[in-house]
């Protein structure tokens, strides 16, 4: 009788336990990045939520600036296919006040195979206050994939215009997980 009900305890526990861990794949997950970059480009962290009806990335930055001087711009690269490796679209756009933005069909991550632009729903806005980036994505505009994961480059310039640094999020070409819709 006592083996039984310490039997039964541990499956409680067990089941608790399991129920207590989060699923493979979420409807959103935040990615933090190190501070790497010496300028305001510098990219902090990422979220990414996928609704019913968006796709919502989010960057964070050190400290986003106005002026085109700094040059800030980013490329957001989705993944919406796990079964074809690579991107198949990249939302870019520069991050100071004037600029503007497109979402591109591409087959990798060079800008040479960057595409046509996608005909739907998509808005950037630039905050500088809280010096974060809001891409929204319309998932039709995507094909409704069941699935995104991104790649995330920002650069910025020097302000003597000398030299344009590079920051990925955590490595170059480096995916997060799949975020389910």
């Amino acid at each position: 009788m006592r083996t039984t009900i310490l039997s039964a305890a541990a499956l409680s526990v067990a089941a608790l336990t399991l129920t207590q861990l989060a699923p493979a794949s979420a409807d959103a997950i935040g990615v933090r990045d190190p501070r790497d970059l010496d300028h305001g480009a510098d990219l902090r962290s990422v979220e990414v939520r996928h609704t019913a009806d968006n796709v919502v990335v989010t960057t964070t930055h050190t400290d986003l600036r106005r002026s085109f001087r700094s040059g800030s711009s980013g490329a957001v690269f989705l993944d919406t296919d796990p079964t074809d490796t690579g991107p198949e679209y990249v939302f870019v756009g520069g991050f100071f006040v004037g600029t503007d933005y497109q979402l591109l069909e591409v087959e990798g991550f060079g800008t040479g195979k960057w595409g046509e632009p996608v005909q739907g729903s998509y808005r950037m806005r630039v905050d500088y206050d809280l010096d974060r980036v809001r891409m929204r994505i319309s998932r039709e505009a995507i094909g409704s994939p069941e699935e995104v994961r991104v790649a995330v480059r920002v650069a910025g310039t020097r302000p003597d215009g000398s030299n344009t640094r590079v920051d990925w999020l955590r490595e170059p070409r480096a995916f997060t997980e799949w975020v389910a819709q």
